[in-house]
């Protein structure tokens, strides 16, 4: 590590001052290595894989593209370290710090810049991290129901959630025992606003797989949209006990008591608890606790609780910045 860390440094004693005239523009390298790594998103195989893995994919690819965007910030303060260098031979020398270190605040900052970047804007991203822990397994061994789930899917990718219904209708039909088919049946009814058929739906996927993740995911969402907030917590409760200290179940619950319930000390508790495993797991939905813990604050601060609000982080063991 340190002969690693000593040869980046002379590297950069070499060029620092080649870059010193054509500074990098952050924003412009921020969406340039964003999209680059969007695309090494894009390539990794979703089918038959464990979210698990997935992420860590993901994060591969982020971090590849990190240490640009770390060298990239350092260069902007060389302009600022010239006026007080020392000169070599005539020469100012200017001593930049690269820390290879994954755990450093310089490391972390650029990493977490990227995957904001890439949560507003990558839609790669977005369909990996939002991939059920699905086993090719699971679909239907009848090849009429199949076809129905294939024109299903078809009309659901074209946002035709009217001849999605009716072909995941027959699919199910066809095959009663086909959860993904009740499942994205379950999508497409809230999607037209159809919510009580929609829980219907779901609830008939998990007669089929007790421990079906979509349907259990998909059913306090669904309550969220009928005002039925403390069905909705009790449904995330469910999902806990079948994926005892799942993130989604402490995210949606925090989000509940904050905007629906106008209860903001629950609220940011349960969204700290979820910022943390997030980023025990290197999830890039960490990001959105963090933008909902940001709005937490704002609101704190309004309410003058900004007392309360650094004792609850405190309590979660959050260095909220």
């Amino acid at each position: 590590m340190i002969k690693k860390q000593i040869t980046i440094l002379i590297l950069i004693f070499s060029f620092a001052f080649s870059f010193a005239q054509n500074k990098p523009d952050m924003a412009e390298l921020t969406k340039e290595l964003s999209e680059n790594a969007c695309k090494c998103v894009d390539s990794i195989s979703l089918f038959n894989r464990d979210k698990t893995e997935v992420i860590k994919e993901i994060h591969e690819c982020i971090d590849k593209q990190a240490g640009a965007l770390q060298l990239g910030s350092l260069l902007t303060g060389v302009d600022e370290l010239s006026k007080t260098a020392p000169e070599v031979n005539g020469k100012k020398q200017i001593t930049l710090n690269f820390n290879t270190d994954k755990d450093s605040e310089q490391y972390k900052d650029s990493y977490n810049s990227i995957e904001r970047y890439m949560m507003r804007s990558c839609e790669s991203l977005k369909k990996a991290v939002n991939l059920a822990e699905s086993k090719a397994g699971k679909l239907s061994k009848n090849n009429e129901a199949m076809d129905f789930y294939h024109q299903a899917m078809e009309a659901s990718k074209n946002q035709n959630w009217k001849d999605a219904i009716k072909n995941y209708e027959k699919t199910v039909k066809t095959d009663p025992s086909f959860s993904y088919a009740w499942d994205n049946l379950g999508i497409c009814y809230r999607r037209v606003g159809e919510y009580d058929k929609a829980l219907e739906a779901y609830k008939k996927s998990l007669t089929v797989d007790p421990n079906g993740k979509m349907a259990l995911q998909n059913i306090p969402i669904v309550y969220i949209y009928k005002k039925e907030f403390q069905k909705a917590i009790n449904a995330y409760m469910d999902l806990d006990k079948a994926y005892p200290g799942d993130p989604e179940v402490y995210y949606g619950i925090g989000n509940i008591y904050f905007t629906s319930l106008k209860n903001n000390d629950k609220g940011l508790d349960y969204m700290c608890k979820a910022y943390r495993i997030y980023n025990q797991q290197k999830s890039p939905y960490r990001s959105d606790a963090e933008s909902m813990i940001s709005l937490m604050y704002k609101k704190m601060k309004e309410e003058n609780k900004i007392e309360r609000f650094n004792q609850i982080l405190g309590e979660n063991n959050i260095d909220f910045k």
